[in-house]
């Protein structure tokens, strides 16, 4: 396993630089301006406006800023903001906790729902629980965050008057009362989130569940007098888990990147909208920076995902 890992951590690296090109090649060609209301302020003189552009590096050509931006990257400086001239790196540091919370709490309870309703579904499958279950799946997988989210709002904050639709980031936690405001204000986009995810971990469970049930090593096992519990818990669920921790490991790095469209319609000050905050104001470093964060994070969950097959299946070798 060592070599794979080696030899896998050595391919990363040529992928994450072409990954690193394409992201900052597409912001740099883009349509913006960084200097924003200055461009169009005729109070600015274009002295003023050329010194701007000249102390964010933006007068010299796009090879020599790209190669500049690489090795700051690799040496863990994401540059600076435009807008607020603050490191990358703290900008994300402080959006960093509430996304955290907020998205990996929801995701944490999601796998935690999923798997054991995918269970059941398929081991009762074709009966009245079966098709309860994939209803509400359904229906969860087809209703869109943003949907949910403002049926939430209208429900439980404007007719009942029970949760804030508002994050609060400025809340201290100093008390009982502000622990259980702070807490009142994640249910929604906790819930909100756990509906869609929950939905498709679900169905891809129930769906691998279903393609163990006939296999030969079940009907041995039944054969051999195991009990039910003890089969798919020992022997279908490790198999039938390899396809979902696919899923689930292209899906943890969302967790650090933020959910853009829930963040947005419950005002959650995350990554994910810090993101969009930084695309209206061409503020490209952040944009760049959460971007190959993002990258990063699906590289190294891919790999992670590959290791953990030859631990939920033991049948996966690994080449040398």
């Amino acid at each position: 396993m060592l070599g794979y890992l080696l030899k896998r951590l050595l391919i990363a690296i040529p992928t994450l630089l072409a990954i690193s090109a394409v992201i900052f090649f597409i912001l740099a060609l883009a349509p913006s301006n960084p200097l924003g209301d200055l461009a169009t302020n005729p109070a600015v003189t274009p002295e003023v406006r050329e010194n701007i552009v000249r102390s964010l590096g933006l007068d010299q050509p796009i090879p020599i800023r790209y190669l500049k931006w690489t090795v700051a990257l690799f040496s863990g400086n994401l540059g600076y903001s435009f807008t607020s001239r603050l490191p990358v790196v703290e900008l994300i540091a402080q959006r960093l906790p509430v996304t955290l919370w907020v998205i990996g709490v929801a995701y944490l309870l999601s796998v935690t729902l999923a798997l054991p309703l995918g269970m059941v579904a398929a081991l009762r499958h074709n009966t009245w629980i079966d098709r309860a279950i994939t209803t509400l799946a359904f229906m969860g997988f087809s209703t869109p965050p943003f949907f949910s989210g403002l049926v939430l709002i209208i429900v439980l904050s404007v007719r009942l008057g029970w949760l804030p639709f508002i994050y609060d980031n400025q809340l201290v936690v100093s008390d009982a009362a502000t622990l259980g405001r702070w807490l009142k204000q994640s249910i929604m986009p906790i819930a909100t989130l756990v509906l869609f995810q929950t939905a498709v971990l679900l169905r891809f469970v129930r769906a691998a569940m279903l393609e163990e049930i006939p296999q030969n090593y079940v009907k041995t096992a039944r054969a051999k007098g195991l009990g039910r519990w003890r089969i798919v818990t020992l022997h279908m669920l490790r198999n039938a888990l390899i396809p979902v921790v696919t899923l689930v490991a292209l899906d943890i790095p969302t967790i650090f990147t933020g959910a853009l469209v829930t963040e947005q319609v419950f005002r959650v000050p995350g990554i994910g909208a810090l993101l969009i905050e930084s695309i209206y104001r061409s503020d490209t470093p952040v944009v760049m920076g959460i971007a190959f964060i993002y990258a990063v994070l699906v590289v190294a969950f891919n790999l992670v995902a590959d290791l953990l097959y030859g631990i939920i299946d033991p049948r996966v070798r690994y080449g040398h």
